[in-house]
């Protein structure tokens, strides 16, 4: 199986990746959070560091575009080749009202004909390796079909399926029925995408569809980091939880100003995180609360020293 890191924004940025890729590893592809290039310019200041090569070095990268304007794929695709990138996902999979608003994301596939333009266009003129991350429609199941016809037009490096609408955003439960209509007449190699969020989850997924052979992997893995050393049989410890924590926090502190900057980057990994820990209510109460690096230290001091690991990690959480 391959295991690709999905995209998060404001999680899965490079400090992130680089400590994952160092103390759990295991990953053939990271994506970055999407690229939103304007009629301006291709990369902003953080995009622009997100992507750099330099800060790459450790892992595979997937550079990811969010954007309904054919020129501004291509202007950016260029660039992105420029830097040494060999494959580029298309984001047709952001649920984010703001961002579908605009027909980005999801919302695009609300206009399947400017959806198809589009495809064409980029495909005609850039011939380095696209990849797409897609829903399966805006508001109805029924709308993959169209998509689907869409997509198997144009050569596809993979299709990355998370089989949910955008309304649904991350509620009810993945639609394994169209995932499986999907399969059946993809003309390409299909990536699963959605709620692998255990061990348990991903051994039903495979008995269920032993034909993939890769998915995306990202609140399971931003929960639990050591998802895929459970699912590989893998040793991990406390120890490697700890390390791995303050790579990212000190890899933060040496490019962010200030505590707040911190502190706001390290509470989001800790929402999801702090469920690792058996009874942490109070611990978790503690890391929010915090304003300065040393009531966070502190915190975090507190919670490895006195709080055991759970046996089995309650992800509940993320499937309402």
């Amino acid at each position: 199986m391959n295991y690709y890191l999905a995209p998060m924004e404001g999680i899965t940025r490079y400090v992130y990746r680089n400590a994952y890729a160092q103390f759990y590893g295991h990953i053939d592809k990271y994506f970055s959070p999407f690229i939103a290039p304007s009629h301006t310019h291709c990369f902003n200041t953080r995009e622009r560091q997100d992507i750099s090569p330099d800060n790459n070095k450790m892992i595979h990268l997937i550079p990811q575009i969010l954007t309904n304007c054919a020129d501004d794929f291509i202007r950016t695709a260029n660039e992105l080749i420029s830097l040494g990138y060999s494959e580029i996902n298309l984001n047709l999979g952001c649920p984010s009202g703001t961002v579908v608003s605009k027909y980005k994301g999801s919302g695009f596939l609300a206009i399947p004909n400017e959806l198809d333009r589009f495809l064409y266009e980029i495909f005609s003129k850039l011939t380095v390796n696209i990849s797409i991350k897609t829903r399966i429609g805006k508001e109805d199941p029924k709308e993959f079909i169209q998509l689907m016809k869409i997509y198997n037009q144009y050569p596809l490096k993979e299709l990355i399926i998370h089989p949910r609408t955008q309304t649904d955003f991350y509620k009810n439960t993945p639609n394994w029925t169209v995932f499986r209509e999907a399969l059946s007449i993809s003309k390409h190699p299909i990536c699963y995408n959605g709620d692998i969020f255990t061990k348990e989850d991903y051994e039903q997924f495979c008995k269920t569809f032993p034909t993939i052979t890769s998915i995306m992997v990202g609140r399971g893995i931003i929960t639990n980091p050591s998802l895929i050393c459970e699912i590989k049989n893998l040793p991990h410890t406390k120890q490697m939880l700890w390390n791995f924590h303050e790579q990212i926090y000190h890899g933060y502190r040496s490019i962010l100003m200030g505590d707040r900057n911190v502190l706001f980057k390290m509470k989001e990994l800790w929402f999801y995180m702090i469920h690792l820990f058996e009874n942490s209510q109070k611990a978790g109460k503690k890391i929010k609360k915090a304003t300065r690096s040393s009531d966070y230290e502190a915190a975090i001091l507190d919670l490895f020293q006195n709080y055991q690991l759970a046996e089995h990690v309650d992800t509940s959480f993320l499937r309402k």
